[in-house]
């Protein structure tokens, strides 16, 4: 057949362009597609006021080369409890956890569950905790690659009787969120129960419990606005706190290019800190104002009076030191660095609610069909038990019903942890 040159344009013509549809092909799909998993539910404020949002800056920052696909209220499986494990053994890419559901697991974060050495604001405390982290978490993150950490809203407590001095918590049983917190309150005169909270409802109408101290944002979400009427806070300090990780896979990082990882870079430390932990203030602030709109007795202590709470809670931190002793760490080294911290940014100011998404901005894809499971042996490597997962709350008819993939059957025999 004679080659015209009609044709040899033609073909010529098609070969040069098939490398640039190709190219552009390529340019439209993402690089790398990773997986977000957490605890709380899709209509949270964790889930739609840090972990979306930061997911989206992360996407736009890449220009689309990298895509978060958001799982939550345990949708890949497992109990919050493993959501750590589930980072470090890549069933899931990115997790958002609770070291403080671990309990000994690790020592020097702890310091932040003591009572009365934090600022009773979530950002202050999460802008300590990160540049905490940089100095003194490196060996106990180790198998992870942290993205960021950060420090929620500060325990509240909230009781069926109001409570103005010590005396009054005495003989009181109260969920708690932590060890130490139920040491704090077991020091006070009360008892810490863990309950696991999505059953504290039931555990009030039960009478097994007469309160909690939990952060303020458990009110709504719990819907305990017709079981607990009565709220007690602390100025300037706080009885309790838990502590989060953003934590990633290191492999997953690490085989991200050079380009990319800059992006993730610039999306952690201080700046996704900060971002959760104005979240949890501006969070506390709506729901206490929602309390007080209510009429719902809050009793705020002076720091005179925390003065007599603070004395009562010191054989706590005496007991965490003697303890780090054992471990040769210097408890009370850690307990001032905090401190300092603190002090640093003491003056932060106050965050604001964000202004309403346009209507044309496009919703953050939650996954709310069942995930592909992860290959066998990183299935392995993390027992699923059926999690005391959070109750999924119930949004508007507008918002999307994210249902959760059932867990396997054992429970796990961490601490539970709040919603």
């Amino acid at each position: 057949m004679r080659l015209t040159r009609r044709t040899l344009l033609t073909s010529t013509m098609a070969s040069v362009a098939a490398p640039a549809v190709l190219r552009l092909a390529y340019a439209e799909a993402p690089q790398a597609t990773l997986k977000l998993h957490h605890h709380f539910s899709a209509v949270s404020a964790p889930h739609e006021k840090f972990l979306a949002p930061w997911a989206r800056k992360v996407e736009a920052e890449s220009g689309g080369r990298i895509r978060i696909e958001l799982f939550p209220s345990m949708q890949l499986g497992g109990a919050p409890a493993q959501l750590f494990d589930q980072a470090r053994e890549g069933v899931a890419d990115i997790v958002w956890a609770v070291p403080g559901s671990m309990p000994g697991r690790f020592a020097k974060i702890e310091v932040f569950e003591l009572p009365f050495v934090l600022s009773g604001r979530a950002l202050v405390n999460s802008k300590t905790i990160e540049d905490y982290a940089a100095a003194n978490l490196q060996d106990e993150f180790r198998e992870i690659h942290p993205l960021c950490f950060s420090c929620r809203d500060h325990g509240i407590l909230h009781t069926t009787r109001a409570i103005k001095s010590i005396d009054d918590l005495k003989g009181l049983r109260l969920h708690v969120p932590n060890r130490l917190a139920g040491e704090a309150v077991q020091a006070l005169g009360a008892h810490g129960v863990t309950v696991p909270t999505p059953q504290v409802p039931m555990a009030l109408a039960a009478h097994a419990i007469d309160g909690c101290l939990d952060p303020w944002d458990v009110v709504p979400s719990l819907r305990l606005n017709d079981l607990l009427k009565n709220h007690t806070d602390f100025a300037e300090s706080a009885l309790s706190t838990a502590t989060f990780v953003l934590a990633m896979n290191k492999v997953a990082y690490e085989r991200l290019p050079r380009d990319l990882k800059t992006v993730i870079d610039n999306n952690s430390g201080q700046a996704a800190a900060g971002m959760a932990g104005a979240m949890w203030d501006v969070e506390a602030k709506a729901v206490a104002d929602t309390a007080r709109d209510r009429g719902d007795p809050i009793t705020i202590l002076a720091a005179e009076d925390v003065a007599h709470w603070r004395k009562a809670t010191e054989p706590v931190i005496a007991t965490w030191q003697k303890q780090m002793k054992e471990r040769k760490l210097d408890g009370g080294k850690l307990i001032a660095a905090v401190r300092e911290l603190v002090a640093k940014y003491a003056e932060e100011p106050e965050p604001q609610p964000a202004q309403s998404p346009q209507a044309s901005q496009p919703a953050q894809k939650v996954t709310t069909e069942p995930p592909q499971q992860p290959p066998q042996a990183k299935a392995d490597a993390v027992t699923r038990p059926k999690a005391d997962a959070p109750a999924v709350e119930v949004p508007a008819p507008s918002t999307p019903v994210v249902k959760p993939v059932p867990a396997a059957a054992t429970k796990p025999k961490e601490l539970d942890i709040p919603l």
